[in-house]
């Protein structure tokens, strides 16, 4: 059983950190895990989190609070066991001595975090596009500075960085750097933005879904992607995937805070 270390951490608003001993259970960026929360049958399906890090035993969950299963999270859990499933799903690649842009939105940015941790490790050039509705709602932003070898800041509202969409960034960025790979979470319509900034060229992109999943296994196929290689369950043949490769036309998204109800 692993292990809740203590109280959820609020980082800033609307979103908490969790810390997990998980035993001997090694994740890989872009995985996630699948938490029971309450004392009781209702929420009844699990709720999912990608994976925002990973140190020893210890595995530390970014949740941005929506519904009622983050709320019982921040307002109820204690320390102790913890009733997940874990590791699950399809992370990223990890390219070697290769130059990546990261893009992230909202609380999309939180698995990109361990991403950029492997690539650096990798000897790969991270360069880094943190996007969010405002100040206010980003969290952890020391950790992403201090990882990235260029890291650049973008918000709806202008309270941090530019101001405006973190795609109309990404665009300048990318027009200036010979990047070889894209990865990317964060609501759809912006990971649809940036797929179709790049699919005329070489850059490789790889982006990780935030459709709803219901039993995050694959059993319930309620997670489904069109791709050009048909139908794929989010929950085990992604969440993240190659986004050239996605019908676009077929998810639906919106944007930042808004991008799944947990």
């Amino acid at each position: 059983m692993a292990v809740l270390l203590e109280k959820p951490e609020i980082l800033c608003k609307d979103h908490i950190l969790c810390r997990i001993d998980a035993g001997d259970i090694v994740t890989a960026p872009g995985q996630f895990v699948n938490v029971r929360v309450g004392e009781s049958m209702d929420p009844l399906l699990r709720r999912p989190f990608s994976v925002h890090n990973q140190e020893g035993n210890v595995i530390e969950l970014v949740i941005q609070v929506l519904g009622k299963g983050t709320r019982w999270l921040r307002d109820y859990a204690k320390p102790g066991d913890i009733d997940l499933l874990l590791p699950l799903g399809k992370g990223f690649s990890l390219p070697e001595n290769a130059s990546a842009l990261l893009v992230g939105g909202g609380v999309g940015n939180a698995p990109l975090y361990y991403l950029a941790r492997a690539l650096r490790d990798r000897g790969t050039n991270v360069t880094y596009l943190y996007g969010s509705r405002s100040l206010e709602c980003m969290f952890l932003r020391d950790r992403y500075k201090e990882i990235a070898d260029n890291y650049y800041e973008a918000t709806d509202d202008g309270s941090c960085g530019e101001k405006g969409r973190i795609t109309d960034l990404a665009e300048k960025v990318i027009g200036k750097h010979p990047f070889t790979h894209v990865f990317t979470c964060g609501p759809t319509p912006m990971m649809r933005t940036l797929t179709d900034m790049v699919k005329n060229t070489g850059i490789h992109i790889e982006v990780s879904v935030e459709n709803y999943f219901g039993c995050g296994v694959g059993l319930c196929s309620g997670c489904t992607v069109e791709t050009v290689h048909g139908n794929r369950r989010a929950c085990v043949d992604g969440p993240v995937f190659d986004g050239k490769e996605i019908n676009w036309g077929s998810l639906q998204g919106s944007h930042y805070d808004e991008a799944c109800e947990a």
